[in-house]
């Protein structure tokens, strides 16, 4: 027998491991959620590292063994820290496996030292890589069975699978400490974290980023999105573990100095949300508060003599630590026959499970929504703040009154053909975007040759072109770089929130010169076109439908006073824009208003071009 093999032994026998927790932090709640367990050997042995100590017990079949005093210990010293949060008690599917497996272990550690199965987070891990499908399943039903919440552990480091994510659909996901670290320097970690947070909204699955270890690392997780994180930033392991997370490291709403330049426009999905939305501010209303050390007897007068009231914050200091719902309140209290005389003199802070969902009340009702879905929580009201003081209460119905209402209205303005933002909520968002001084590039798109194509063609004809170029708009320009409206007809319009904007518009001439032609008969498209009537009933020749593009430079927006202003400048781009056969743009760029205005001239070949420079007095 090794001597490694001997000091592991011993170490089970004796139960010689110190249990570490480390803190699962909730962004939106600002507190902490969960604790990991984590396990460290005898400072003084080789098998001190986890590492050490689980490879040694892979190596010689002692992993079962090993597993099972981890829980015991952990499941102890978790209950002995009387922690009010959740445990996440890591498991490897394939101790199941194992020939001295015993079932029901983990519940039996559970009922004796009296923590709730519901309290408890399965968090299916694997020391080596596994790609056995149907034991991960086995091993969620298993666990799943006994009241336990799930989590995957490392998504995107090889052990865990997409399809196990999206057919067993665990309560959190976590995301691999290597997407983490450096994600501010690094595009494909970025858009990684970004997809799996996409993913986890659709699944109502809650992420956890592992490994934060900075603020800029924290910051840009934030505002990604992301629900959950666990890392030294927030706190470290510890065999004595935090009960309260800083609350100072939520003061700051932005990325430090010099740390997110490439990264501006990767973070303007919240911006287009908070142009285009009402704050959920708008639908909260100030209820009187009571502290939460009030008499519970007092909050009974309170409910008798307001039949109206329904919901009472608890406040103290401006920060809200609860909310009474009536109907919850007058439960409890008549469910035991001696509800009163039993707790009439007590708190009614006694009464709060949980600290309430409390959200900035500038936050926009979108992200509030996903917010209180991602929760998975079920109270029927939540708090605004300001600067985390308290401001007033939103219920879950006004919060979907007011999303349904503003579906309804941008239906209202939306293109029946392509659904897309008509003129109104367009012009509203390039108001707001000079408003907040926010820089964009607009872009004002027109069919050439469209009519004679469509007399030709026929009108249905002419529907699916249109529709070909939304897609095609909507295709290169993804929501958080900006947004495509249909004012009518055959024109379009983009906004360009990004500093790729003017590749982005080539991009798009490029993919439309190749797909328009597809429209057409082989006839045609071998003629260069068609012959049809123009507008004063002639005979004449057109080409093949193309694309025009009058464009107004970021630096020409910021000058401009309102979407007035800058309609007019991308009109009379277009119309430059038009003089110019096939697929073109225009550039409008003017540094202030007295100085000369540039015109840039582009008919756009992806070899080719051709710039020329117009003084405009």
């Amino acid at each position: 027998m090794s001597s490694l093999q001997q000091e592991l032994i011993t170490i089970l026998e004796h139960k010689k491991l110190t249990p570490y927790f480390q803190p699962i932090v909730s962004f939106a709640q600002k507190k902490i959620i969960g604790y990991e367990a984590l396990i460290r050997g005898p400072s003084n042995s080789p098998l001190h590292s986890p590492l050490n100590l689980f490879d040694v017990a892979d190596r010689y079949g002692l992993s079962s063994q090993l597993e099972f005093v981890c829980r015991e210990l952990s499941i102890k010293h978790f209950a002995d820290c009387n922690l009010d949060a959740k445990l996440f008690l890591n498991v490897s599917p394939r101790v199941l496996l194992e020939p001295d497996f015993k079932t029901g272990e983990t519940l039996r550690y559970l009922n004796q030292f009296g923590v709730s199965p519901h309290n408890v987070v399965i968090e299916l891990t694997e020391h080596k890589p596994s790609d056995d499908y149907e034991l991960m399943c086995e091993a969620m039903m298993h666990y799943r069975g006994m009241g336990f919440e799930i989590a995957f552990d490392d998504l995107g480091a090889g052990y865990s699978s997409l399809r196990l994510w999206s057919e067993l659909l665990p309560e959190y996901v976590k995301i691999d400490r290597h997407f983490i670290q450096e994600l501010q320097n690094d595009s494909v970690k970025l858009n990684f974290v970004r997809s799996i947070q996409g993913i986890a909204r659709s699944l109502n699955c809650n992420v956890i980023a592992e490994g934060i270890e900075t603020e800029t690392e924290f910051k840009l997780i934030e505002k990604l999105g992301i629900s959950h994180g666990q890392g030294y930033y927030l706190a470290r392991p510890s065999a004595s573990p935090l009960f309260t997370i800083n609350k100072a490291i939520f003061l700051s709403d932005e990325l430090p100095e010099n740390k997110a330049i490439f990264l501006s426009d990767e973070l303007s999905e919240k911006k287009l949300l908070d142009l285009n939305s009402t704050s959920v501010a708008s639908i909260g209303r100030f209820i009187l508060p009571i502290s939460a050390e009030t008499p519970i007897s007092d909050v009974m007068n309170l409910f008798q003599q307001q039949n109206e009231l329904t919901i009472l914050p608890l406040v103290d200091y401006d920060v809200a630590s609860g909310i009474i719902f009536r109907d919850i309140f007058l439960s409890k209290l008549f469910s035991s026959r001696y509800g009163m005389e039993l707790y009439g003199r007590k708190p009614i802070k006694t009464f709060i499970d949980q600290m309430p969902l409390s959200v900035d009340c500038d936050t926009p009702i979108e992200l509030v929504s996903q917010l209180v879905t991602s929760s998975m929580r079920h109270e029927q009201a939540f708090i605004i703040s300001r600067d985390n003081k308290y401001m007033g209460v939103v219920t879950i119905l006004s919060l979907l009154e007011r999303i349904t209402q503003q579906q309804i209205d941008n239906a209202k303005h939306a293109n029946p053909l392509t659904l897309l933002p008509g003129s109104v909520p367009i012009n509203e968002m390039v108001n707001q975007l000079i408003a907040n001084k926010t820089p964009f590039a607009f872009g004002y798109f027109d069919l050439d040759n469209f009519k004679p194509f469509n007399d030709i063609y026929s009108y249905s004809a002419g529907d699916d072109i249109i529709k070909a170029v939304a897609t095609t708009l909507t295709q290169c320009l993804p929501p958080e770089k900006g947004c495509v409206g249909h004012i009518g007809g055959d024109d379009f319009i983009v906004i360009f929130i990004c500093d790729d904007w003017l590749e982005r518009c080539k991009a798009i001439l490029d993919v439309f010169k190749k797909l328009a032609p597809t429209y057409y008969t082989s006839t045609d498209v071998k003629a260069g076109g068609i012959h049809a009537e123009n507008r004063k009933g002639e005979k004449c020749f057109f080409p093949i439908t193309s694309l025009s593009v009058g464009l107004v430079s970021p630096k020409t927006t910021a000058h401009c006073q309102s979407h007035v202003d800058i309609a007019d400048l991308a009109s009379s781009s277009k119309k430059m824009a038009k003089k110019i056969d096939g697929n073109s743009y225009f550039v409008n760029q003017r540094q202030s208003p007295k100085k000369i205005e540039v015109i840039q001239a582009n008919n756009f070949h992806p070899k080719t071009s051709v710039i020329k420079l117009h003084a405009v007095s």
